[in-house]
């Protein structure tokens, strides 16, 4: 019987088939080293299909079984349910007896409520007890401004960290600790709504120019500009006086546990989402992914900033940020300024866009030279976000309006890798789980490139002899995400054997802790630490609603 051409569809495909073949749902298991498929009797239609043999077609999560059944070719009629032998498993990486990546877990955003007390710390006991079970190294957790200093300037509230440090200590476990001078909520991930302190909230509607602006005069309350870096506006002190206090007064009232080495890193928050960037996207005022974003410096202060930096440079009509950039979801080409051949990389461009860099690596100077005052000893470190959209044209916009000064022509990490080595700082960086090709699949307009982006910020850490951490952008529970984040951490065959000083999991939270995803990062952490990890599986036909706890008995 000659029968027609059949495409059937992995069930993990996001997107719908858009050439209007026929699809079925099925589910895929792996048991003996086979890939197994298993459907419904007569789903196909027709009980001649039933011992169609299938080949793989494209890779990624967008693979498609397509059945092997030419024009005129006569297929024997069967009723088996399974079609197996898909394919052999891709071998994987055996990292064992590679180098020790230490694991640490961040601890959900809302440990500490708005009154600085420990929220169920009971639960977090046993959720850290789990995580000690399979040889995690420690946590991360945020101290926010906004509720240790909430009500009064230099009235710090240290009680809830107290307690949650206490029972880090006495679970053997380390601690990262972030130095969080920035506002939760409102952006990926945020589950809780932590703002700045009171009392700067207080200043800021009085003077709203203490925060970063757009060209439309919207402000962006998540941080302080760093135009009053210097600037004695809070209350007769200057914004990196304030963050200084603040550090001091951790640094007095955790004594023991520096002294234990029981914390063993400070994150030192540096803009939104504590990372060194300008907030040029914020979904607040509608940005949306891919956009381009918005340069962020139309407050008094950094405009005044740009006045004396052209009136030094000779050319004073400098002193104006581009009127040709778009807006938030714009895309380069789109605007005179980041397309190709755009004004970016005219004198003026260069000139403005080489000011808006400066004031970021500035601002990250000032701030790591306090900080290792107030930490002297200690190992600091800071976060650089992954501006990975819009990485494989020539402007790099993305990266531009956040202040990463990085065309295709400008190595624009290289001055701020320069700049944490100065103050012997590690950097952390993000979205080292993530593939280029699955972000092609998603968005193929955003001509993104996380692996080149970080293959060239890792490479510009390492040049600068500087510790390079790191941590994942999104949700990471698959083997997938796992594999890529050891490639990066360890990279294969490097001849001076460069590997990632730690990894940071984002986040302790249920969903990690069921059972099929806490198996997955338990085998990740056995990688991580270079031992050896036995490829464990799991039953597809289990319902995974257990907790990890199952898994330790």
């Amino acid at each position: 019987m000659a029968l027609p051409s059949l495409q059937l569809f992995h069930c993990l495909t996001p997107r719908p088939p858009s050439n209007g073949c026929k699809t079925t749902m099925a589910t895929l298991s792996s048991a003996s080293g086979k890939t197994v498929l298993r459907f419904s009797p007569g789903v196909w239609g027709s009980p001649e299909f039933d011992s169609c043999r299938l080949r793989v077609v494209g890779g990624g999560k967008y693979r498609t079984l397509a059945v092997v059944s030419e024009e005129g070719t006569e297929v024997e009629n069967g009723s088996d349910e399974q079609v197996e032998e898909l394919g052999q498993k891709v071998p994987e990486r055996d990292f064992t007896g590679t180098p020790y990546v230490p694991i640490y877990v961040m601890l959900p955003l809302g440990a500490i409520n708005m009154n600085s007390e420990l929220v169920e710390p009971e639960v977090l006991m046993d959720q850290l007890r789990v995580l000690k079970s399979v040889g995690v190294d420690g946590v991360m957790v945020d101290c926010w401004w906004g509720i240790v200093e909430a009500h009064n300037p230099q009235a710090y509230n240290w009680s809830g960290y107290k307690k949650l440090f206490q029972i880090v200590r006495d679970l053997n476990l380390k601690l990262q600790v972030v130095m969080s001078f920035h506002e939760c909520g409102g952006n990926v991930g945020d589950d809780v709504h932590i703002p700045l302190p009171h009392w700067v909230t207080e200043i800021g509607q009085k003077n709203p120019d203490i925060y970063f602006t757009n060209r439309e005069g919207q402000r962006n309350m998540e941080c302080l500009t760093w135009g009053i870096d210097k600037e004695r506006v809070l209350r007769g002190r200057t914004a990196v006086e304030v963050y200084f206090d603040y550090m001091r007064s951790f640094r007095v009232e955790f004594d023991e546990f520096f002294a234990e080495g029981i914390i063993s890193e400070i994150e030192v928050g540096l803009g939104p989402c504590g990372e060194l960037r300008y907030p040029s996207y914020p979904a607040q005022h509608g940005w949306r992914y891919p956009g381009i974003g918005e340069f962020q410096c139309y407050d008094r202060y950094l405009m005044e900033n740009l006045r004396k930096a052209a009136e030094a440079r000779g050319h004073s009509f400098w002193a104006r940020a581009p009127d040709n950039a778009g807006s938030y979801n714009s895309q380069p080409q789109d605007t005179g300024f980041f397309r190709d051949g755009g004004d970016y990389d005219s004198y003026y461009g260069r000139f403005f866009l080489n000011w808006y860099s400066n004031v970021l690596v500035d601002h990250g100077d000032r701030v790591l030279s306090l900080a290792n005052l107030a930490f002297e000893g200690s190992c600091i470190a800071a976060k650089l976000s992954g501006i990975h959209w819009w990485y494989k044209t020539a402007s790099h916009a993305a990266e531009l309006t956040a202040g990463f000064y990085n065309p295709c022509n400008r190595d624009g990490y290289a001055p701020i890798a320069a700049m944490f080595r100065k103050h012997v700082a590690a950097l952390n960086f993000t979205c080292v789980e993530l593939r280029t090709s699955s972000q092609h699949e998603d968005f193929p307009e955003a001509m993104a490139d996380p692996e080149g982006l970080v293959w060239q910020v890792l490479n510009a850490a390492w040049d600068a002899n500087i510790p390079v951490a790191s941590e994942n952008a999104l949700n990471c529970h698959d083997r997938e995400g796992y594999n890529k984040i050891l490639e990066n951490a360890k990279p294969l065959n490097d001849p001076d054997g460069r590997h990632l000083s730690a990894f940071t999991y984002l986040r302790l939270s249920p969903v990690l802790l069921e059972r099929h995803n806490f198996m997955e990062f338990e085998r990740f952490v056995k990688k991580m630490h270079g031992e050896a990890a036995p490829d464990l599986q799991i039953n597809s036909n289990e319902e995974h609603t257990e907790d990890s706890s199952a898994i330790l008995q």
